[in-house]
């Protein structure tokens, strides 16, 4: 049978499957996001599909598991970096929930907003523990310009946050293009 069919088939078959699976364990949007990610290491690794049809659906849900631990993962390497984030910046009493979440997602907006190569650093070691050393082997540098680029994406990391920490950036740019506009005019 062609892989494209093969693959096909499987998806057609066990997708509401997969997707209830998850919907159990997170949220339903979520849900339908962990089946793609489960269906995308399917086809990555279709050569290693059980060969009866009767063992994929199993095999799937492994996949299905793993998807979902990594996510896991990931959720506690953020509650990290926003734990030392928040130690670096000042010592606080202990936040609320709602704070926690809201402060996450500021660092995740930051971070969308640094360049791959900065995401990829700060990630290599806040979320992978991984030394500079060893992260400068992942990337292809020497440590020393690991180090140096990992300094940079902090800073810029910092400036980010600091810029939406300002409440009045907007107020004040809006204010300057106003100005220049009436001294235009």
């Amino acid at each position: 049978m062609d892989p494209h069919d093969r693959f096909a088939r499987v998806y057609d078959e066990h997708y509401p499957a997969i997707v209830r699976y998850a919907a159990r364990r997170v949220d339903p949007e979520r849900a339908r996001d962990v089946a793609m990610e489960t269906f995308l290491v399917a086809w990555r690794r279709l050569d290693d599909l059980p060969d009866p049809p009767e063992a994929v659906l199993p095999w799937l849900y492994g996949v299905v598991r793993n998807v979902l631990a990594n996510e896991q993962r990931r959720n506690r390497r953020w509650g990290r970096l926003l734990t030392r984030l928040q130690t670096a910046r000042a010592p606080v009493a202990e936040p609320d929930h709602a704070t926690l979440t809201v402060e996450a997602m500021r660092v995740r907006d930051a971070m969308r907003r640094l360049s791959p190569r900065d995401q990829e650093v700060l990630q290599l070691i806040a979320w992978e523990g991984l030394d500079v050393a060893t992260a400068a082997e992942v990337v292809g540098c020497s440590a020393k310009t690991l180090s140096v680029r990992l300094l940079r994406a902090r800073r810029r990391l910092e400036a980010l946050l600091a810029a939406d920490d300002a409440p009045s950036s907007a107020a004040s740019f809006s204010g300057r293009y106003a100005t220049t506009e009436r001294s235009r005019s």
